[in-house]
């Protein structure tokens, strides 16, 4: 570890200094939420692998059942965290996502990726779409994972997340399009809280990706909008949340316009949330305007009823 802050290349003080020899420093420890097997709870939890060979995991919630029968619509989640910090574990994102299921009630599978600089940049991609073919790949009820084998409606799923988790859920969204998937899978839409779609002069990219550091505004996962794939998004409806505030607004601004005149054929809705700023919601989630934003994200969530 790099030990004092001349030799950083990016610092993202309080949360990580990220430094130029390829080194991190965390600045925050992770708290992590525990898991509740209780069927009495309002919200059950557990931990699974995907992958044992890379580590690939996932945390799975389930909501109180009341009719067995009754399959429930599917939501996979990405946190954010600039590719380099948070896990699923994190008591931020479970609290945020147990806040969904019990209020939208749904089957959510929140996605465990490797994380930069230790893995490679393009980890946290290649482990989320692993993750999301774990997931669909109990569409017979013949999976791993008796949650989605029993409750689990692949007609109704959503794939979402902030920031940098907002980016690589419009990257598995674009990868299902051209996946000749099962004609039984269906992506209702997909969520992006805050997304990184890249700024000026990019560090955080930069740092990330030495070898091509100049060339981020030519990399389809930062810039959708020159991805050939973009026309076949496997969804058929995008939200977007941004924040007046917040650095990466243009970014997730330019992609929305950009959709909204694409070959795409969806439907394209945006929030924006007036003098706040990058993943305000989080730090502080009983506001009446993070509550707006789970509030609209309900209602997101419940076209799947």
């Amino acid at each position: 570890m790099a030990s004092n802050t001349e030799e950083a290349a990016v610092d993202m003080t309080p949360f990580f200094i990220l430094y130029k020899d390829g080194s991190i420093n965390r600045l925050r420890p992770d708290i992590n939420a525990p898991l509740c097997d209780d069927p009495q709870a309002p919200i059950r939890s557990k931990d699974v692998v995907i992958q044992p060979e890379t580590g690939v995991s996932a945390r799975l919630f389930l909501p109180k059942i009341t009719d067995p029968n009754r399959k429930l619509p599917l939501v996979i989640y990405i946190h954010g965290g600039a590719f380099c910090i948070g896990s699923p574990r994190s008591i931020v994102f479970h609290s945020f996502i147990s806040t969904l299921v019990e209020k939208a009630n749904f089957i959510a599978v929140s996605v465990d990726y490797r994380l930069a600089p230790e893995h490679p940049f393009s980890a946290t991609y290649e482990d989320s779409w692993a993750a999301f073919q774990w997931v669909i790949s109990h569409v017979n009820g013949k999976g791993s994972d008796s949650w989605l084998n029993d409750h689990a409606d692949f007609s109704k799923i959503f794939v979402g997340g902030e920031s940098a988790g907002g980016n690589i859920t419009n990257d598995v969204a674009v990868r299902a399009g051209v996946a000749n998937l099962d004609s039984s899978i269906k992506i209702i839409g997909i969520f992006l809280v805050h997304p990184y779609f890249g700024i000026e002069n990019d560090l955080l990219y930069k740092a990330l990706n030495p070898t091509i550091a100049d060339k981020y505004s030519e990399d389809p996962r930062i810039n959708p909008l020159i991805d050939p794939r973009l026309k076949s998004m496997a969804c058929k409806k995008v939200l977007f949340f941004v924040a007046e505030n917040d650095p990466l607004k243009k970014g997730a601004m330019d992609y929305y316009e950009g959709l909204k005149k694409s070959e795409w054929k969806g439907e394209v809705d945006i929030m924006e949330t007036k003098g706040e700023g990058h993943c305000f919601h989080f730090f502080n989630p009983m506001s009446e305007k993070a509550v707006a934003i789970v509030d609209k994200l309900v209602g997101f969530l419940k076209q799947g009823y």
